[in-house]
């Protein structure tokens, strides 16, 4: 395995591809729309003893956390696609589920939603062109 940076550095990427410095500013705010999206779900009523979105979107975000070791340290991207395409499915059943439980809550992870799913295509490019 090559130095994490220097592989990354010589990865085919797409043009839509931010600057490394977008994604420090992205996700502290997408950080904290999840921090908000567990309390508001923790303090509603509707929530207490058991919560299914929360436990799925709490397993999506072991995937969130792990990401970023099986892409960069790893260098294994199509394993970090799938990881990828998972977190979009659960986020999306969280989504639904927050939805069919009569609240809006589920809009303060869209933002989050639409991220991971423009990371999937950044993700699936660099798997698809290397």
């Amino acid at each position: 395995m090559s130095s994490n940076s220097e592989w990354y550095k010589n990865l085919k990427k797409s043009k839509l591809t931010p600057p490394g410095w977008v994604f420090g500013i992205v996700w502290p705010i997408l950080y904290a729309s999840i921090l908000a999206y567990y309390i508001v779900m923790i303090l509603d009523k509707r929530c207490i003893n058991f919560c299914l979105p929360l436990i799925i979107f709490t397993i999506q975000m072991i995937f969130n956390l792990t990401w970023s070791y099986v892409f960069f340290l790893r260098q294994l991207p199509l394993q970090a696609l799938i990881m990828n395409i998972i977190m979009i499915v659960l986020t999306s059943v969280t989504v639904y589920l927050t939805l069919i439980e009569g609240t809006s809550y589920y809009v303060i992870i869209l933002p989050y939603l639409a991220w991971i799913s423009f990371a999937s295509y950044l993700n699936g490019y660099i798997v698809y062109y290397n």
